[in-house]
Parts: structure tokens; C-alpha cells; sequence
């Protein structure tokens, strides 16, 4: 897998991806960028959620689960000296959809964090991770 960076002025770059998607990076204006993107510590929460959603969609695919609306929230604190990591990470996942079973998902959630989602394990070496769910059958 392979990136391209290239810088677009002042704190701005913008990647390239092997699959060819752009994704223009920026720091905050406080810190002497110009807010034109997401900040990178941003992108990798979104890699996270992205990573496990797609884990658990596929999974509850599998289990012919029918499911109509997901979404995933993630809420993360920062060390408060550099480098400022990731030390807690909590993930809320919402599910909507008929005759979906607690059982299903929270093993689609546990075969994604410890097994699937690479983004996942690694930064489980660093932050506490945590994972909870709400379903609601219609």
C-alpha cells in the first residue's frame, strides 16, 4: 500500500491514494494552518470507525442480519503532552433494522476489534479502547 503527499501551501498537503481518492489535510488556524481539512489525528478516527464499520456491515451481511441504518460515533481524549496520542477511545455504534439480535452484533463488534479491523489493533497498543452498541428493531 503507498500514498502520495504533496504539500498545497502553508500547513496544507493533500494525499493521494493507491486507489486514486484525494484527501486534502490541514491544521487549525490556531496552530497557523488554514482549516481547509480534516487534521490528521482526525482522518485516523475516521480510518478507525471506517475500518470496524465495514467489519461489522459485512459480518452481519454474512448473518443475513437485515439491517437498515448504522452509523458509528467515536469520541477520543489526547494525552496532553507530545506526542499527543490517542489514551481513550470509545466507540458507539447505532444499528436500525428488523429482528436484529444482541448476540449478532456483539459478535460481528468483537470479531472487528480483535481479529479484522487492523486499524483497530494498533491503536489498541496504545489508548483503551472501548465499544458499545444501541439496536433498535422496527
Amino acid at each position: 500500500m503507498f500514498i502520495n503527499m504533496s504539500w498545497k501551501g502553508n500547513l496544507a498537503f493533500e494525499a493521494e491514494t493507491e486507489s486514486w481518492h484525494r484527501i486534502l489535510l490541514d491544521a487549525k488556524r490556531e496552530v497557523g494552518g488554514e482549516d481547509k481539512g480534516p487534521r490528521p489525528m482526525e482522518v485516523l478516527l475516521v480510518s478507525l470507525a471506517g475500518c470496524t464499520a465495514m467489519d461489522v456491515a459485512s459480518i452481519l451481511k454474512k448473518k443475513r442480519v437485515n439491517l437498515q441504518d448504522m452509523t458509528v460515533k467515536i469520541d477520543a481524549k489526547q494525552a496532553l503532552q507530545h506526542p499527543k496520542y490517542f489514551t481513550k477511545i470509545d466507540v458507539e455504534f447505532n444499528f436500525v433494522g428488523k429482528d436484529i439480535k444482541e448476540e449478532d452484533v456483539k459478535q460481528a463488534i468483537e470479531l472487528s476489534k480483535d481479529k479484522y479491523c487492523s486499524v483497530s489493533v494498533m491503536l489498541k497498543e496504545k489508548a483503551e479502547i472501548s465499544y458499545r452498541w444501541n439496536i433498535v428493531n422496527l
